[in-house]
């Protein structure tokens, strides 16, 4: 049994964890390649109890793993000048001060990837270069997060939520160094949409993940 306390530094929303960054913890207190599904809003600063595939607050089930690897046909790495051109902060967001994506995060905090259409493809990318403070490996889960709700669409939906979470991270970028995120939607049925991310750094890839985004009922 592991304890899992999620900082209100790292909201997505206002009131609950950005997925990809408690994912990333989750992932590495199970210590292996897992999928991990969501089944509520990751509290923020209340001890979470991680045992035995389930992360749990008092009786509340809030998130469950399991092993996994992660299967994706990957897109040719932007390159870093087509991602700077690319990036489109999302100034109408529902959660504007998102660790990953929201856009009233202070330059020092958060990591500002606002990832926009990569010409008329079908892949969104954003740069992102890494402080000391965000070169771990759950800020590389975080990295791989929101680009997917872009990639299906969220600026025209309103709103999506993270429900499922798969990543594989082969290296941790150093501070500094000048890294490229690109996601790219693989399906949609009914509210849920299945979308693909990678990062890389140079052309050397750096992780990648597939992920499940729910539309809420309105």
């Amino acid at each position: 049994m592991a304890e899992l306390l999620i900082d209100p530094l790292y909201r997505g929303p206002d009131d609950s964890a950005n997925g990809g960054y408690a994912c990333g913890r989750i992932a590495s207190l199970a210590g292996g390649p897992v999928e991990i599904t969501l089944r509520r809003p990751p509290p923020l600063g209340v001890p979470l109890r991680v045992d035995e595939g389930r992360v749990t607050d008092g009786e509340a089930l809030v998130a469950e793993f399991e092993p996994a690897e992660v299967e994706l046909d990957l897109p040719p790495p932007p390159a870093w000048e087509q991602a700077v051109e690319a990036q489109r902060p999302d100034v109408g967001s529902p959660f504007p001060h998102c660790f990953v994506c929201g856009v009233r995060r202070a330059p020092d905090e958060g990591l500002h990837i606002h990832a926009g259409p990569l010409g008329a493809g079908p892949l969104v990318a954003a740069p992102w270069v890494p402080r000391p403070d965000t070169a771990a490996r759950e800020f590389v889960w975080c990295a791989l997060d929101c680009p997917g709700a872009y990639a299906c669409g969220v600026t025209s939906r309103g709103t999506l939520l993270l429900g499922r979470l798969a990543a594989r991270v082969l290296r941790v970028p150093e501070p500094g160094e000048r890294c490229v995120v690109a996601g790219w939607q693989l399906g949609a049925e009914g509210r849920k949409l299945e979308a693909g991310t990678a990062l890389w750094s140079a052309g050397e890839l750096l992780g990648y993940a597939r992920a499940t985004w729910i539309e809420p009922r309105t």
